[in-house]
């Protein structure tokens, strides 16, 4: 297709593109395993509220909700400084917790 060159967030298919396999990733971690292979370096996992594996319709809102907090200058991120256990508007919004695993 000749020398075309496809930036983020100046090509709306591309920007969208990359959006869809960013979940597509996170979403199957979260949704079949509680975890990315970060989260499992780290020994940490996703859970639901009820200490259940994520559904996907609580995947898509977090990732979702994470995007929106990224973008107001990680506020949404910073959030779980302040919050009790440790929840940003993503876990808020989703209704996740990030456990330790032991």
């Amino acid at each position: 297709f000749g020398n075309v060159q496809k930036v983020a967030l100046h090509d709306f298919w591309f920007t969208l593109w990359l959006l869809l396999v960013c979940f597509a990733y996170l979403g199957a971690c979260w949704r079949y395993g509680g975890m990315t292979v970060g989260m499992r370096a780290w020994r940490i996992k996703l859970v639901s509220d009820n200490d259940q594996l994520v559904s996907w319709p609580r995947c898509f809102l977090r990732f979702f909700v994470a995007a929106i907090s990224v973008s107001a200058l990680g506020l949404g991120v910073l959030w779980a400084l302040v919050d009790k256990k440790n929840r940003g508007w993503h876990d808020l919004a989703a209704r996740t917790l990030l456990i330790n695993q032991v």
